[in-house]
């Protein structure tokens, strides 16, 4: 995705560095902190939680892999011992299951990615491909805003280009890689440095010229997974017909724009792969803790708020990526590998609590009806004792690997188990990969318990609400219900309790929540979920926005800013006007995300193209160079078409 991917020196472009387009979309990370070896085990725990209900019953999506991008003309080629590292699964391997490859205009160097692509095959790997621009000749130069040069694909080259494509896929297939897919264009919405596609010429694209190339297709790949840009992909049948998978990066992207509703309604039959990100950022090294616990993280909300069924880094071999330089496995690459080594393709997800206490992330995986993966990633500073129990199963092994601070990937002992329990210790600042093996049936009780009745609010205060719902039934008895709250279409814990009776607290005034119950049992066997209820907290919110605003770098006459907008209301928020007022003669020279005007220290942005519309609890992220004089303070307040927005 960088400006400059080829990081030959070359000089700077017109347009932002690819670092301080990131920094203004928060992918630079604070001060680092100095890395503690914290978590060893014996030391204090948390306070004990909830157990993490565990559900192989309930599917999400299908894993199709993790991996990442191999491009031997900008950086060299993976050494023979870096592809096993990269695709073996044994021992210190990092277990990576898809490799993505360039579609180069230049079809001399086509066979350039021959040679990785076919060992990566070997291992049992999946390969896809992304072009950066079509050849010379079927493209054009036009005025893109201040961008004069600005390239796009010539109208009467579509052909000719959909050609392009299906001749790449038939020479790979010719020397022993069958791709699995391929991409129209890589971030068309991103494109200082190569192609530029606007949504309706994608579309055009796709229904008239897709279908004539031999293996699925990518689409549209947008740099920051802009939903306008898909949007009218998924809204048109005979473009959508011509789409296999629905792939987007996730550079800068909040989790709060992660999942897709869209895409669930209209998606059936269609994959949904992130291709490309590094994450945080690309400045520090690899191996810098905890910075890099934020990789698990991050592939945690991809595969658990997204339901992306694959997650590709960006270059495999890198200073920040999961293999450094020398080809050993970075701190980054074994956050990647506590997924990519357990989590197979074919396995699917299955229902576990996402967040069940701070700073703890879960999610689960099953393969086949034996076994279960879960990983942990706890980003708290102390240990954690969890427990966590499998619905209507038994377990008959447990075996775990962590990643911390002074260790990766390192085995733990066995875990003892009780039923279809087991308790697992989490070190502070840690990611842990558990692999659960279940014992056949027995003929137990596998019988869940009855759907409970639905739920009615009461003691509706600004900041709490108390809700009640009928009783469930089971043949041997009600161990205890959770409560869920529903947001888009993902699920979120929100209380459990042994009684048909619970108060969810921590609310925020004058804002809507919808809430739903489950039941379970002693087995672990969980009902149906409860038909759901909509309530309002008590008091005035404030407003329908809300403006995070930081300054991401600074040098003394100048720096770069931040600002996030979230639509806090309850509709989509459309053809907004941000405004704002610089205190001390700062200066806004260029932006991305918005259009600025100033008039002494009076700022207004209108959005661009992508960034028009917000969704109901989405956001949009702004980023700027700016002048500054002796002093630099923060806007005192915003407002979005004249009303006052939450400043955090």
């Amino acid at each position: 995705m960088t400006i400059r991917r080829s990081e030959s020196g070359a000089a700077a472009p017109k347009t932002p560095s690819r670092r301080s387009v990131l920094a203004a979309m928060g992918a630079l990370p604070v001060a680092a902190a100095t890395a503690q070896a914290l978590g060893v085990f014996g030391a204090p725990s948390a306070a004990a939680a909830a157990d993490v209900l565990v559900d192989p019953s309930a599917e999400r999506q299908t894993i199709r892999g993790f991996g990442g991008m191999n491009h031997t003309v900008w950086i060299n080629d993976l050494t023979p011992a870096q592809r096993d590292t990269a695709f073996g699964n044994g021992e210190g391997q990092l277990g990576f299951s898809v490799l993505r490859i360039p579609v180069h205009e230049d079809r001399a160097n086509w066979s350039r990615e021959v040679a990785t692509a076919r060992r990566a095959i070997e291992h049992g790997a999946t390969v896809i491909a992304s072009p950066w621009n079509p050849p010379a000749h079927m493209t054009e130069t036009f005025v893109r805003g201040s961008q004069t040069d600005a390239r796009r694909l010539r109208y009467d080259m579509y052909g000719a280009y959909a050609q392009h494509l299906n001749d790449f896929h038939g020479f790979m297939r010719d020397n022993g890689v069958n791709l699995y897919a391929i991409s129209v264009q890589n971030e068309p919405d991103y494109a200082h440095d190569w192609t530029w596609w606007t949504p309706g010429e994608m579309v055009r694209f796709l229904r008239e010229n897709a279908g004539s190339i031999g293996t699925r297709i990518i689409a549209p790949e947008s740099f920051q997974y802009v939903k306008s840009f898909s949007d009218p992909i998924l809204n048109d049948p005979a473009a959508l017909a011509n789409v296999d998978i629905l792939g987007a990066h996730l550079y800068g992207t909040p989790y709060g724009n992660f999942p897709y509703p869209l895409f669930r309604q209209k998606g059936q039959g269609k994959e949904l792969w992130m291709t490309e990100v590094y994450h945080p950022n690309s400045s520090d090294s690899a191996d810098l803790w905890p910075q890099a616990l934020e990789v698990g993280q991050h592939i945690h909300h991809a595969m658990v708020d997204a339901e992306f069924q694959a997650y590709v880094w960006w270059y495999i071999r890198r200073s920040y990526g999961p293999l450094r330089e020398d080809g050993q496995i970075s701190k980054r690459g074994a956050n990647m590998a506590h997924f990519s080594k357990f989590v197979r393709p074919g396995y699917v997800r299955i229902d576990a609590p996402s967040n069940p206490q701070a700073d703890l992330y879960t999610s689960a995986y099953k393969g086949g009806d034996s076994t279960v993966v879960v990983v942990a990633v706890n980003k708290g500073t102390s240990p954690v004792s969890q427990r966590f129990t499998l619905a209507g199963s038994t377990v008959s092994r447990v075996s775990s690997w962590v990643t911390d601070a002074g260790r990766n990937l390192a085995p733990q002992g066995a875990t003892s188990a009780s039923g279809g329990s087991f308790t697992g210790e989490l070190p502070a600042r840690s990611v842990t990969t558990f692999v659960i093996d279940l014992a056949p049936s027995t003929g137990g009780d596998t019988e869940p318990p009855t759907a409970p009745g639905a739920p009615t609010a009461s003691g509706v205060t600004a900041t709490s609400v108390t809700l009640s719902w009928a009783a469930s039934a089971d043949n041997v008895g009600v161990a205890g219900y959770d409560v869920v709250r529903i947001s888009g279409g993902s699920e979120s814990p929100a209380a459990s309790a042994t009684t048909n009776r619970a108060t969810v607290t921590g609310l925020t005034a004058g804002t809507a929540y919808t809430f739903a119950v489950y039941a379970r049992d002693a087995a672990g066997n969980r009902s149906a979920r409860s038909a759901t209820v909509t309530v309002t907290t008590s008091g005035t919110s404030s407003g329908t926005c809300g403006v995070d605003y930081r300054v991401a770098g600074d040098w003394g006459s100048g720096f770069q800013g931040e600002i996030v907008l979230r639509n806090t209301g309850t509709a989509a928020l459309s053809g907004w006007t941000l405004a704002f007022t610089f205190t001390a003669g700062q200066t806004i020279g260029q932006m991305w995300g918005g259009t600025p005007a100033q008039s002494g220290g009076t700022v207004s942005v209108t959005p661009v193209d992508w960034t028009r519309t917000i969704p109901a609890g989405g956001s949009v992220t702004i980023g700027f160079i700016g002048s500054r004089g002796s002093t630099n303070p923060a806007p005192a307040a915003f407002t979005v078409n004249g009303s006052t927005c939450a400043v955090a």
